[in-house]
């Protein structure tokens, strides 16, 4: 096809292209089929797969009036992807260029050609898509109704991957092309197959309520179909969304969903769950509050799940809906089967005799592990198969931090490990900490030299200059005192964590991480005496009514209490902190945390001699400012006599 022809059948003008024909040697009623080849592109297309492309419902009508070959009809004509003319029409989205290929087909059969219907709407592509599945794919509805309006006895086919035209209209996301299928007046036409054995709801709940509901409403038994790859239900894939309006509009069309289960065992709470959708998990509790009972492969409840994966707004929830009622509650129950349940869930064994506490423990997850401790009043001690408590779970925890708060929430809420001889107790693994150790002490050691170096230089560029005399102007200045005292021990500081954090690497013995401790102690100790003495020499400098004064020292206050609240282990109230004191030295506590997590004793003791740091900083701030207050306050002395 000769690019002059080319783009004359894709603008459209009848006139030129009826010019180019003749000049490619195809007269009008030409009945030679080799003209027909002659006006094919590259891709085998010919003037009417261009023009039903672009939509040129009129130029195909007149091209298939004036051309028409003997024994091969253009309106079968296969390019290289095996598509006639419809199935281009059908992908444009023009419903005109679609209705005249119809009528044009429709016209045929009473010709005595009643099989040129049936062999158009049933080709198939290289891809097994017919014009419906290309049309549905890209969602047009309009074409789509005048493909099925045909009469026809044709029924809905898959194309290669297994897939239904009504699947494809649904991933399109139009409802109107979902609309159009459903609605026909074939209903063999509606097949919902998908890939997977998935149906057309499947696909909805990623889509729109909307579509939904369409579907619900055509065929409400698509909510109890399963796929083959995960014996996933529609619910299951809604609830993974985490939509709830789906998720609602399942429940009302097939309430019994709730209770299926995919290959895993795990149902539609479960997935919600495993997900942190808990206004799903909600609405499927309240819908079916016996759900709470389904129990995945493994023997897990939904709770087991959220334990395990760090869901703490599905653990508190279920803590408070499942909660132990209190002596009065318990009075008032009839059989006691509210607390039975309450029991029954909060404390439930998984087929490995693991407690939700055990699992939260296990994931490292402190706030789950406090939220069932303190509101849910879980049992501590139960033991699992292998008989470990969730406190022996601690031991596994790879993060440093994780163990110190896990051991300071289970030793507060009285939690034992399992009766064993205490010589076989191992100690908490402690070679990463090492390792970190190694790794940090060179950054440190060069902080430090730093932090001294800049203190040093603050020391002999004095705020307010020097005298004649080299004396300093304001040496009788209460905050000029202070500021040399902070850069005095800023540089000490500093200088004692050089030495412990090279002392430390150098021996590398088992006690090397208490020097690593203090020097870092001792760097904080610097930098805060850094910034002390700076407020200091701002107060001198500019009193304490200036404005970048004001947020200077808002902006340090705001970084120690944060540093505090970064520093401390993760749990809601400094109440579980004091639990856990008053029990490191009774005699239950004290001996597995000396034994076990020696470490974690540290990390307590070494965090409060930190916050114990920060108080006096924030200390010294508000004495410093009082001071340079104060001065600033006070009169003016009278000039003397002798001056006057």
């Amino acid at each position: 096809m000769g690019p002059a022809l080319y783009r004359a059948v894709c603008k459209g003008s009848a006139t030129k292209v009826m010019h180019q024909l003749q000049q490619h040697g195809c007269a009008p009623n030409d009945e030679a089929t080799g003209g027909i080849l002659k006006v094919v592109s590259a891709g085998r297309n010919t003037v009417l797969h261009l023009a039903a492309e672009k939509g040129h419902y009129e130029l195909i009508r007149e091209l298939y009036a004036k051309y028409r070959v003997r024994g091969e009809d253009l309106l079968t004509w296969l390019n290289s992807a095996d598509e006639t003319p419809l199935h281009c029409a059908a992908r444009s989205g023009s419903r005109k260029a679609v209705r005249v290929i119809v009528d044009e087909l429709s016209n045929q059969e009473q010709d005595h050609r009643s099989d040129s219907v049936e062999r158009v709407l049933t080709c198939r592509n290289k891809a097994g898509d017919t014009a419906l599945h290309l049309a549905a794919r890209h969602g047009h509805g309009k074409v789509i109704e005048v493909l099925v309006s045909v009469p026809s006895t044709v029924t809905a086919q898959l194309n290669n991957a297994g897939v239904s035209p009504l699947y494809l209209a649904v991933m399109s996301g139009s409802v109107d092309a979902v609309k159009a299928i459903i609605d026909c007046d074939h209903p063999s036409v509606a097949s919902f197959d998908g890939p997977a054995s998935q149906n057309a709801l499947h696909a909805a709940v990623f889509k729109s309520k909307d579509m939904v509901d369409l579907l619900l409403k055509w065929k409400p038994a698509l909510a109890d179909d399963e796929d083959d790859e995960s014996g996933s239900s529609p619910l299951h894939f809604a609830s993974s969304d985490g939509d709830w309006k789906i998720v609602e509009a399942i429940l009302n069309a097939a309430p019994t969903t709730v209770y299926k289960k995919d290959k895993k065992g795990l149902s539609a709470l479960h997935i919600a769950t495993k997900m942190g959708h808990l206004t799903v998990v909600k609405k499927l509790l309240k819908r079916c509050p016996d759900a709470a009972e389904l129990r995945d492969k493994d023997g897990r409840t939904f709770l087991h799940t959220a334990a395990m994966k760090n869901r703490l707004s599905v653990v508190s929830y279920a803590i408070k809906k499942f909660k132990p009622p209190g002596l009065l509650d318990a009075a008032l129950d009839a059989g006691g089967m509210k607390c039975f349940k309450a029991h029954a869930l909060l404390d439930a064994l998984d087929s490995e005799g693991n407690t939700a506490l055990h699992l939260a423990v296990e994931a490292g997850a402190p706030q789950v592990v406090e939220a069932l401790l303190r509101n849910g009043k879980v049992q501590t001690d139960i033991p699992n198969n292998k008989g470990l408590t969730p406190f022996d779970l601690t031991a596994k925890s790879a993060s440093f931090f994780t163990m110190v708060t896990l051991v300071v929430m289970l030793v507060a809420f009285g939690a034992q490990t399992q009766p064993q001889r205490q010589d076989l107790v191992e100690p908490w693994d402690k070679s990463k900490i090492s390792n970190a150790i190694e790794k940090t002490s060179d950054s440190l050691a060069v902080v430090s030299v730093l932090v001294a170096a800049a203190a040093l230089a603050a020391g002999f560029n004095l705020p307010g200059g020097y005298n004649n005399d080299g004396m300093a102007n304001i040496m009788d200045e209460p905050a000029f005192k202070t500021f040399m005292f902070l850069d005095i021990l800023a540089v000490v500081a500093a200088v004692v964590a050089v030495i412990l954090l090279v002392y430390g690497k150098a021996t590398c013995h088992a006690g090397s991480w208490k020097s690593f401790v203090a020097s870092l102690h001792c760097i904080w100790v610097s930098l805060l005496s850094l910034m002390l003495a700076l407020n200091a020499a701002s107060l001198i400098t500019a009193g304490t009514a200036d404005l970048p004064i004001k947020v200077t020292r808002l902006s340090i206050q705001i970084l120690i209490i944060w540093m505090m609240t970064w520093v401390a282990p993760a749990t809601k109230s400094s109440l579980t902190n004091l639990r856990f004191m008053w029990r490191r030295f009774g005699s239950r506590g004290r001996h597995v945390i000396k034994r076990q997590y020696p470490l974690a004793s540290a990390a307590i003791t070494n965090l409060l001699i930190f916050m114990f740091t920060n108080l006096m900083a924030s200390i010294g701030y508000i004495v410093l400012w009082a001071l340079q207050l104060n001065k600033d306050m006070a009169p003016s002395p009278a000039p003397s006599p002798a001056l006057l």
